[in-house]
């Protein structure tokens, strides 16, 4: 099919939070969304001589012959927006971002392409909820045209686009200052050329309007300059921040060399896709933030404009061959510090160094929002409330009496709402974790419990990734560890950085055969949450594999810190007297089995075919548990029968 080339003035428009809209409301979102689109957009473009290229599902592209008419037409669409769903609430209420282009396009099949059309696009994602972006290719075509108050952000730096680009910003508060939808905002036509009285006095006003709006700024509602001279942002949101939601401003770049500018940018962009896998979290796109380069940072009035609790914000410096990189977490109500961390790393390859960075402050950060969640004070506990703070308690040592806590916090959640995915997936990870740690004095009603709350949360969501983990849990429970491998797989396909998934995915390797991709998987773990409360596993792990090598020495070591980290758990403390049976320490491997015995209510400790009726994985696995493990429990003390 032939190509043609034109030049075209481009209209990119997209719902902003369309993802949290969909999620708070599915079905009811995307009625809302095509009732605008036949309702207000699509007229309004047709009113204006243009036409809708594509929808993209939550927004449009349209092309117009005249960029007076795009601009026109895009401030229309802005203007009538804020007159309609006056029955829904602010953080509930759909509003477009809207970028306009000047520029050269490739017209094939229907679609056009190429850089006017990627400016555009780029555009778009700069503009505020409610507002809009032109190009300086655009401002200078309506300069004399138009009496819009654009604001210059001036040279902007966007992805895929080679040169920078000059933006020019209507904010919304302009847009909201214009005459209401019903009324238009530029004279028709036909009214102009028949009336020319009428237009000649709609001039006048209009010229007034445009002085006043100079001229008596204190009688406009507009936001306090910032330090820099320049009015910030200020985008319509919600009276009350979304719980964990945060944004990663551009992490400044401290060496002399510009040219590691990209490392720095690298680090924002990816930890604002890996903080958006967090479970119930809200993130400011890279987009957004990065208008805030170069700016005075104050947390509260960034939380104020973003609608977001938190603010994160973070350096590198390169030196002698070596990444230093700081990052704070700020709340953006108090501002005051939430968490702070600095990274030392060794420059080799630049990427992985770079995706190190941000995974482990992503883990990180993870711990730190939900626990500045739940020590917020509230008198209103929700389902989700009660959801966070059964994450919290996850994140404590593990006792039979934490355990009995975080399942209480999941129920009251599940209570709340009988339906919430989450509720059923977090509870049944914590009755499987429950289950898996040896704390369960009812295990086979919590393992009946989990597999149907979590065939309930699959069938509601099949690609939840909570729900994938509760489901490789239970599996990996029953011995099932090929089955459980693709449910591992399945949640860190949405969440690279879920620890606890690398490491249990660790453990079904080692099962189905791989031992040797067991150790790193739980030294990943490790090196991503070096506090984390599951620590003790991961050592456990690690001395599991040694022992089953008969690296006695070497497994006693990880097994000693794995029961020093999670004292109460019976099976850490079954390991290590197999261990020390098999060094030699009988009397050191008996206290260490009786330790454990005390700390189960069964009797799976009395006889080794007792304890062996679990699965052990593949017979080449199996073997070595029987040449070592069993082994040692058998010089412990552990009779066969």
């Amino acid at each position: 099919m032939a190509s043609t080339r034109r030049l075209a003035a481009i209209v990119v428009a997209d719902v902003a939070g369309y993802s949290r809209l969909m999620g708070a409301d599915e079905e009811g979102t995307h009625e809302r969304l095509k009732a605008h689109l036949r309702q207000l957009i699509d007229p309004k473009i047709r009113e204006h001589r243009g036409h809708i290229v594509k929808n993209t599902g939550d927004g449009m592209l349209a092309e117009f012959a005249s960029v007076v008419d795009a601009v026109r037409c895009a401030i229309e669409l802005q203007r009538g927006m804020i007159d309609r769903e006056p029955e829904v609430t602010d953080d509930r209420r759909i509003r477009f971002r809207i970028g306009v282009n000047l520029g050269d396009v490739i017209a094939e099949g229907g679609d056009i392409f190429g850089d006017g059309v990627n400016v555009a696009v780029r555009l778009e994602a700069l503009a505020e909820p409610g507002g809009i972006c032109v190009s300086g290719t655009v401002r200078d075509q309506i300069h004399n045209k138009l009496p819009y108050p654009f604001e210059d952000r001036g040279e902007q730096s966007v992805k895929n686009i080679a040169r920078p680009v000059r933006v020019y910003a209507l904010r919304p508060e302009a847009v909201a200052d214009l005459p209401a939808s019903g009324t238009s905002i530029a004279a028709p036509r036909r009214l102009r050329s028949s009336i020319p009285a009428i237009a000649a006095a709609a001039s006048a006003v209009l010229i007034i309007a445009v002085i006043a709006w100079w001229v008596w700024p204190a009688t406009r509602s507009s936001p306090a300059p910032t330090a820099g001279g320049t009015a910030a942002m200020s985008i319509a949101q919600p009276a009350v921040a979304s719980r964990l939601s945060v944004v990663v401003l551009p992490f400044a770049n401290l060496s002399d060399d510009r040219e590691q500018q990209y490392f720095a940018d690298g680090i924002t962009e990816n930890l604002t896709t890996d903080l958006s896998r967090i479970v119930d979290s809200f993130v400011i796109s890279a987009n957004t933030a990065f208008t805030y380069r170069g700016k005075p940072v104050n947390a509260k009035q960034i939380g104020r404009e973003l609608g977001v609790r938190y603010v994160l914000e973070g350096s590198v410096q390169w030196s002698g061959g070596q990444a230093r990189v700081n990052v704070q977490l700020i709340n953006a109500e108090t501002d005051a510090h939430v968490w702070a961390e600095r990274f030392d790393r060794g420059i080799d390859d630049l990427f992985a160094l770079q995706s190190e960075i941000t995974s482990h402050i992503a883990v990180a950060l993870n711990l730190a929002l939900i626990g500045a969640e739940v020590t917020r004070p509230t008198t209103n506990l929700d389902a989700l409330d009660y959801i966070l703070r059964g994450r919290a308690a996850m994140d404590k040592p593990p006792t039979r009496d934490n355990r009995a806590e975080v399942i209480g916090f999941f129920e009251r959640a599940l209570a709340l709402d009988p339906h919430s995915v989450e509720a059923q997936s977090w509870l049944a990870n914590a009755l499987m974790d429950r289950v898996l740690s040896g704390m369960s004095d009812t295990a086979v009603a919590d393992i009946a419990r989990a597999e149907m709350l979590t065939e309930q949360a699959l069938a509601a969501s099949p690609g939840s990734m909570i729900a994938h983990m509760a489901k490789g849990q239970l599996l990996r429970e029953q011995g099932r560890y090929a089955d459980a491998i693709p449910e591992y797989e399945a949640a860190l396909a949405s969440n690279r950085n879920w620890v606890n998934g690398i490491s249990h995915l660790g453990w079904c390797k080692l099962m189905t055969g791989s031992i040797e991709e067991t150790i790193p998987a739980q030294e990943q773990a490790i090196r991503l949450s070096p506090h984390d409360p599951q620590l003790g596993l991961w050592y456990l792990r690690i001395g599991q594999v040694h022992l089953l090598q008969s690296r006695t020495d070497e497994a006693i070591i990880w097994l000693e810190k794995a029961r020093g980290a999670r004292p109460a758990v019976s099976f850490f403390r079954a390991w290590l007297a197999a261990a020390y049976a098999l060094k030699g320490e009988r009397e050191r491997a008996g206290a260490e089995l009786a330790e454990a015995r005390r700390l189960v209510t069964d009797d799976r400790y009395s006889s080794i075919a007792r304890f062996s009726r679990g699965y052990w994985g593949v017979p080449k696995i199996r073997a070595l548990f029987e040449a070592t493990y069993f082994a040692g429990l058998r010089k412990a003390g552990v009779p066969e029968e």
